[in-house]
């Protein structure tokens, strides 16, 4: 998950408001909401280090006294044995919340529900939510940590165990399966909801990109304004908040206001830091948060996470106004599930909508590119025929210019327009500049919204290009409340501070001067497209040295250099007319940090197995940047990508993804997990010149031989020092060399190799290896772990 925790947090005791709310460590409260108690006892000899000031309320037992003691002396015999049974049994403690307790208060049979959690010791925030029987560290070592008991009464009949959740949501869930579009699967679940848990009003609130959300699906008695089609600004919801909401899936609220308890001692004795109350049921919220809910009414609050790849995309909110209401621990891990079946419904139906619409992109973009080999035909005709560019990008117009000729489809556009903004695209030194707002991007170029508001431009060689243009969108946005007066001035205590707004009414804004957006998978068709066209004026062209050398800059980008590592890459076209070849390799950082690394070779040569190759290495940066996937399963959805688009490629390919757990950067270790279709194999250069080829247990098939071929995954633990050499058979293989011979040639001139600069190691191999003119392309990725990390800004 990306970090979105901001730095420094306040200090203990800082009054909050809406000018530093963003910096609240709404993490460690350091109090709860009363509805419950909270103990915090060491492990395995469960003796109470921590307990919440209302402790006597539900125990009968002070948290004066409690300190210090065993938990058997505070909770009972029985009661704290079926805790530490529960506690000590293998597998998530989740599966087993709540643990049904009767404490024994002066004669009097209690009944509570003991929800069970671990907090770790260590950076806050950073522990699991599948506790296992002790949590540990990457090497399996335990790690320090305090188990968290927080006992809810249980004031009426349960309605049914933990274990029986899915009985409780059933028929909701085949009613999902029945959906056949997503304001249905909204519809249903916000329903749901409501039966489920009794909340006066259940909605269903979608975030947009930039965290705004708005009210998709709404459910309610009937007696209330309805909040349906409203939108509400990021800010309602700070970054934090939003992090915890991905970590911790449901939040009560069971009454607005309250007196929070506050948790003695507030430092724990082990950290000298608040408790960690990240995966609390009873955690104490915001102040601010608090105000926000009275100045909307609210007596009580509910928030369900909906993730998408384990990223937050909404919530399902839930308001009570009639005074505090509080569903039992088992209602509301009900709800819970039900929102996490819906999130897996949209997941599917995304992807199944994403794999129609690639289709259709993919098919009009093979009639294209046919298009263009008819070289007695201009190319700019080629591209405006049937098929035409608008079908492969929706747009108002697009203007092409190629070989000198321009011609435009769609809406009339002045041809002027368009090369002003070909011209500003191509002084950004990007193979594709996409905006939905000229004049806020560009306004210098001066073009009216009226002519032209949005631009998906690409810059070719020459000073050709391909421009798509898309017409203002006026649109009306309805939010909840002014989102440009999002706070009020009040005196409290005779003092003047900023609090959260009152008025909440249907506040109507006006957008004027932007255009539809572009999609990324728009943008990345118009990158595919302009790999095909390289290809094409390739072709038509006699300069075939400056043509390969801008098909090779298109697709062998210079690296990223994160904090932790180094690298370099080398290629060598084979010594041949074209000096085009099917070689590439990749790198690319992705949202979580890790480091994706990529070598390949197209089986054949020239101008086809250039064009596959930029098809591959498209597509595979599509499927793997932002999808969480590891490498393997990245090349099981290429392989079905080539197949279903009928790409014809064979290719042997290795991808490889660095990453690192903050344990395995103290210990000072990174994780190498690779896949590898038929590709030859990684080496390892450790800082003390020892080599290590890294094989897996039998090679996998190439990719496009076979679309349901297993992919293996394997995994390598580098030290600092370390370096990774990628390569294509071209450094190792020759006429009058085996493959085998090859790789111990390489391997014992690494061995010589360990403290050389890693520039300079890369030419000496080319150097050495190959000492001619080389007989095929060669593609050549290293990679060097900083002995070192080098400090962080945070630092």
């Amino acid at each position: 998950m990306t970090e979105t925790q901001p730095t420094p947090w306040l200090a203990p005791g800082t009054p909050v408001d809406l000018t530093n709310c963003e910096r609240e460590p709404i993490h460690v409260p350091g109090s709860i909401q009363p509805r419950g108690v909270l103990l915090a006892v060491s492990e395995p000899d469960l003796v109470v280090e921590q307990a919440s000031a209302n402790l006597a309320d539900v125990v009968g037992v002070t948290w004066q006294a409690a300190l210090g003691r065993p938990l058997a002396d505070v909770l009972g015999t029985v009661p704290a044995q079926a805790v530490a049974r529960s506690a000590a049994a293998f597998g998530d403690l989740r599966e087993r919340n709540p643990v049904e307790l009767t404490l024994d208060r002066d004669g009097t049979p209690v009944p509570v529900d003991a929800i069970l959690h671990r907090a770790l010791h260590g950076s806050p925030g950073q522990q699991s939510l599948k506790d296992a029987s002790g949590p540990v560290d990457a090497a399996g070592r335990p790690l320090a940590s305090s188990l968290v008991i927080e006992l809810e009464p249980a004031s009426g009949p349960r309605p049914f165990s933990f274990p029986n959740t899915y009985q409780a949501v059933r028929g909701t869930i085949a009613e999902l399966n029945r959906a056949s579009d997503l304001q249905s699967l909204y519809d249903i679940t916000v329903q749901a909801v409501r039966s489920l848990t009794g909340f006066d009003r259940v909605m269903l609130y979608r975030y947009d990109t930039d965290f705004n959300g708005e009210v998709v699906a709404e459910a309610q008695h009937g007696g209330l304004t309805s909040f349906l089609g409203l939108h509400y600004p990021a800010s309602d919801i700070p970054a934090q908040a939003r992090a915890l909401y991905e970590k911790n899936w449901i939040r009560l609220i069971s009454e607005v206001p309250y007196t929070p308890a506050v948790i003695h001692p507030v430092d724990h004795p082990a950290t000298g830091r608040p408790l960690d109350l990240t995966y609390s049921t009873l955690r104490s919220v915001s102040p601010i948060h608090v105000e926000y809910l009275v100045n909307m009414g609210v007596a009580s609050s509910m928030s369900i996470s909906l993730l998408r790849e384990d990223k937050l995309w909404g919530l399902i909110a839930c308001h009570h106004y009639a005074g505090p209401h509080a569903p039992p621990y088992a209602t509301r891990a009900a709800a819970e599930f039900l929102a996490s079946t819906l999130s897996l419904r949209l997941v599917d139906r995304a992807a199944e909508e994403e794999v129609r619409r690639a289709l259709r992109a993919r098919s009009t973009l093979a009639w294209l590119t046919a298009a263009t080999l008819d070289e007695e035909r201009p190319l700019a005709d080629s591209l405006l025929g049937a098929p035409d560019l608008l079908d492969l990008v929706p747009a108002d117009s697009v203007v092409v210019h190629l070989e000198g000729h321009t011609a435009v489809r769609g809406v009339p556009v002045d041809e002027t327009v368009a090369a002003r903004v070909a011209a500003w695209a191509e002084g950004l030194r990007r193979d594709v500049v996409a905006t939905e707002s000229l004049t806020a991007d560009a306004p210098a170029l001066d073009i009216p919204v009226e002519v032209a508001c949005g631009a998906l431009a690409v810059p070719l060689p020459e000073g050709q290009w391909v421009v798509w243009l898309r017409q203002e969108k006026i649109r009306s946005v309805d939010w909840g409340g002014d989102p440009h007066h999002k706070v009020r001035v009040v005196e409290d205590a005779g003092e003047v501070r900023i609090s959260p707004r009152q008025s909440f009414d249907r506040w109507q804004e006006t957008v004027h001067g932007r255009a539809e957006p572009w999609t990324a998978a728009e943008v990345g068709e118009a990158t595919e497209l302009r790999t095909n066209l390289l290809e094409a004026l390739y072709a038509r062209t006699r300069r075939v040295a400056r043509a390969a050398e801008t098909l090779q800059r298109s697709m062998l980008s210079e690296p990223p250099q994160p904090d932790h590592v180094q690298m370099a890459v080398r290629y060598v076209p084979a010594a041949r007319e074209a000096q085009v070849g099917g070689d590439w390799y990749d790198a690319f950082t992705q949202p979580d940090g890790a480091t994706i690394l990529v070598i390949g070779d197209v089986v054949g040569h020239d101008t086809e197995a250039a064009a596959v190759m930029g098809q591959l290495r498209g597509l595979l940066r599509g499927i793997a940047f932002d999808s969480g996937h590891g490498p393997a399963e990245v090349l099981r959805r290429l392989d079905r990508a080539v197949e279903g688009l009928r790409l014809e490629a064979v290719a042997s390919v290795l991808v490889a993804r660095l990453e690192q757990t903050p344990e395995e950067v103290e210990q000072g270790v990174t994780r190498l997990v690779w896949s590898n279709a038929g590709h030859p194999p990684p080496v390892v250069l450790t800082e003390d010149g020892r080599t290590e080829l890294l094989t897996g247990p039998r090679a996998d098939l190439l990719l496009g031989v076979h679309a349901g071929a297993p992919r293996r995954e394997h995994e390598a633990t580098l030290a600092r020092g370390s370096t990774v050499l990628l390569y294509t058979d071209g450094l190792v293989e020759r006429r009058d060399q085996v493959f085998d011979d090859g790789i111990a040639a390489l391997r014992d001139r690494l061995t010589t190799l360990a403290d050389t600069p890693l520039e300079e190691l890369s030419d000496i191999l080319l150097a050495d290896l190959v000492p001619d003119r080389a007989e095929d392309d060669i593609a050549l990725v290293a990679v060097r772990l900083h002995r070192q990390d080098r400090p962080r800004p945070d630092r």
